[in-house]
C-alpha cells in the first residue's frame, strides 16, 4: 500500500476524471473513492484512460454500513463503476451503534476478501475497542484504519495502540482543519522553502501513516507529491507532534 494516496472526496463529475488523470500522470499509485463520494465511475475511468496498468494502481473504495445486508451487491456496484474485477483495499466507511450490526457487516467483508474480490478489508472511523470488537467476533482483524488525522489531530497513545495491533493508520482530511494556516507548520515550511501541505504529507511518510491529500488544480495535486527532496528534522517532527498534544490540553 503506498503511502502517499490521491483522495476523491467531494471531487464529481469531469473534475474527478480530469482529477484522477492529473494525479496519475503525476506519479501516484495509489486511488482512494468511495461509493458515498458518487465518482467511482470517473475514478475507474480516468485509470482506464490512463495508459497505467491496472495492477500498478493500489484503488481503495468504502461501502457505507447502511448497505449493510447488501455488501456483496454494493461490491460488485463498485467493481462495475471503476472498471476491475478486484479493488485492493475494500472499507467499512463509518461505524453504527449496533454491535450486531458491526459484526455482519464485517462477515461480510470477509467473504468478500475470500471470494476474491478485494485484496484487503479495513475499516474507517472505528476506535481501537471497536477494532477488538470485530477481532475477538471473528478472528480477522482489518489492515487499515481510515481516520481523520494530521499533526493538528495527532495523538501518540492512539498510533501506539493502532500499531500494537498492527494496523496501518491512514489519514484524510490532512490539510483541512486549519492545517496550511497553522503558524508552526507554515514557519517550518518557509524555513525549508516548501509549501505548508508538503510539509503536512512528508510529516505523514516520515512517521509511516498513509495520507491521501486532494485537489482539483494539476499544480497542487503535482506539488503535495512532490516531498521527496526533503527530510522533516527530528526537532521538525516533535514540533509537529506537539501540536496535536497542545490541542488536546
Amino acid at each position: 500500500m503506498p503511502l502517499l494516496g490521491f483522495g476523491t472526496w467531494q471531487i464529481t463529475g469531469s473534475d474527478a476524471v480530469t482529477a484522477t488523470a492529473a494525479a496519475l500522470e503525476s506519479g501516484y499509485r495509489h486511488l482512494d473513492t468511495a461509493t458515498v463520494y458518487g465518482n467511482e465511475a470517473e475514478v475507474g475511468r480516468a485509470l482506464a484512460e490512463s495508459g497505467v496498468a491496472r495492477d500498478d494502481v493500489f484503488v481503495t473504495t468504502k461501502c457505507p454500513p447502511d448497505r449493510a445486508g447488501r455488501e456483496r451487491e454494493t461490491l460488485e456496484q463498485s467493481l462495475e463503476a471503476l472498471r476491475t474485477d478486484h479493488v485492493d483495499l475494500w472499507l467499512i466507511h463509518w461505524t453504527t451503534d449496533s454491535a450486531d450490526e458491526r459484526r455482519a457487516v464485517w462477515e461480510a467483508f470477509v467473504a468478500a476478501r475470500e471470494a476474491g474480490l478485494v485484496r484487503d478489508i479495513g475499516v474507517s472511523n472505528y476506535s481501537p475497542a471497536q477494532i477488538d470488537e470485530l477481532v475477538d467476533a471473528t478472528g480477522v482483524k482489518p489492515a487499515v484504519n481510515q481516520i481523520k488525522w494530521s499533526p493538528l489531530l495527532y495523538d501518540a497513545g492512539l498510533v501506539r495502540e493502532l500499531a500494537d495491533r498492527e494496523i496501518v493508520l491512514e489519514g484524510y482530511s490532512a490539510l483541512r482543519g486549519g492545517t496550511l494556516t497553522d503558524a508552526t507548520i507554515s514557519g517550518i515550511a518557509d524555513r525549508l522553502g516548501r509549501t505548508p501541505a508538503q510539509v503536512i504529507v512528508r510529516w505523514h511518510l516520515q512517521h509511516g501513516f498513509v495520507a491521501i491529500p486532494k485537489s482539483t488544480r494539476p499544480e497542487r495535486i503535482a506539488a503535495n507529491a512532490d516531498v521527496a527532496g526533503f527530510e522533516l528534522s527530528d526537532d521538525d517532527m516533535a514540533a509537529l507532534d506537539g501540536l496535536g498534544s497542545s490541542r488536546r490540553q
